[in-house]
């Protein structure tokens, strides 16, 4: 390491939501500054786009290990077998830091530095999409994401609600920072705007609730179109909770079609029950689109004076906003 800066990055990732965006995009600002970055993609496998995303970055390297992540179904045996091969990675690349975008590896006895980014967790999850505590079954989850939290050298969250939650619910009381998470402006700008309504978010995640678009969508005039993965994953919890009827769905899109209908929309809705902080948000602000959100604390947090909220669960409101 030279003026305080690592050489190289061992960072985990998956390519199933956000964190593959995320992660994308602080590889491409550390390559500006002479930072290798090893990715270790877990889950599943990428899709050849995402792919040609992480070898276009001369400063990235991708590592495929397709098990299981820790919050789908039953999935230690997996967890452990990749924390295993965690450690002989680090044992290979020798990376300065492991930047950990999970929770339970940060317990592994990893020679680097370790830090942890808390995105969000199954049991801020279960508590605002379920409206009650998690079930029993989540107990082994808690405690390796209690482990791991404590093991950690650092812990940086995505919003004051993530950070609160994993005092809530793991009994976390070491030390965490507030990073809010950003993108790269110049990816998405306004275009000329168009009268469309956009949304992203995965169909089968009842989370980002786009049952209410869908329901919405034949009595409003504009197009109501929505980007995002019907598939659901192997081993995780949830299912398909849109029909496709109503909602023009245009499935999984690469960040370039997204910035592309972004910067079309005038108007980007989320009606999410859950969402600790929402790229897609900060992407469509950046893209110049009117904000309609679900009214929840962590997108009050970050958006309050630059959106209008609507209560996730008010279908009937979601039908007029302007009258919230």
């Amino acid at each position: 390491m030279s003026e305080g800066l690592p050489t190289r990055i061992m960072m985990t990732t998956d390519s199933i939501g956000g964190v593959w965006t995320y992660a994308l995009d602080l590889a491409r600002w550390f390559g500006r500054l002479g930072i290798e970055v090893v990715f270790v993609n877990m889950g599943r496998s990428c899709t050849k786009a995402q792919s040609r995303e992480a070898w276009s970055i001369p400063t990235l390297s991708l590592i495929e290990l397709p098990l299981k992540l820790e919050w789908m179904d039953d999935p230690w045996q997996d967890v452990d077998r990749a924390g295993e091969q965690l450690l002989e990675l680090e044992h290979m690349q020798r990376p300065d830091l492991v930047h950990l975008n999970g929770y339970a590896h940060g317990a592994l006895p990893f020679v680097a530095p370790k830090l942890v980014v808390a995105h969000s967790c199954v049991f801020s999850w279960w508590q605002a999409v379920q409206g009650g505590p998690a079930p029993a079954r989540y107990e082994a989850y808690r405690s390796r994401v209690a482990e791991g939290l404590r093991a950690a050298d650092a812990v940086v969250c995505v919003s004051q609600f993530m950070q609160q939650a994993l005092v809530r619910h793991y009994d976390f009381e070491g030390k965490s920072q507030v990073m809010h998470n950003g993108c790269d402006s110049s990816l998405f700008v306004p275009d000329t705007k168009e009268d469309l309504v956009f949304s992203a978010g995965r169909f089968w995640d009842a989370a980002k609730n786009l049952s209410v678009l869908n329901a919405c969508a034949p009595s409003v005039v504009w197009p109501v179109v929505a980007a995002g993965d019907d598939t659901r994953p192997p081993g995780a919890a949830g299912e398909l909770v849109v029909e496709p009827n109503h909602l023009r769905m245009l499935g999984r899109l690469s960040r370039a079609d997204t910035a592309a209908w972004l910067g079309r929309a005038a108007i980007f809705a989320l009606p999410a029950r859950y969402e600790p902080f929402g790229l897609s948000v900060l992407e469509a602000a950046l893209s110049g689109c009117a904000l309609v959100l679900g009214d929840i604390p962590s997108l009050r947090e970050l958006w309050d004076g630059a959106a209008l909220f609507v209560d996730p669960e008010d279908k009937k409101a979601w039908h007029q906003p302007s009258t919230v």
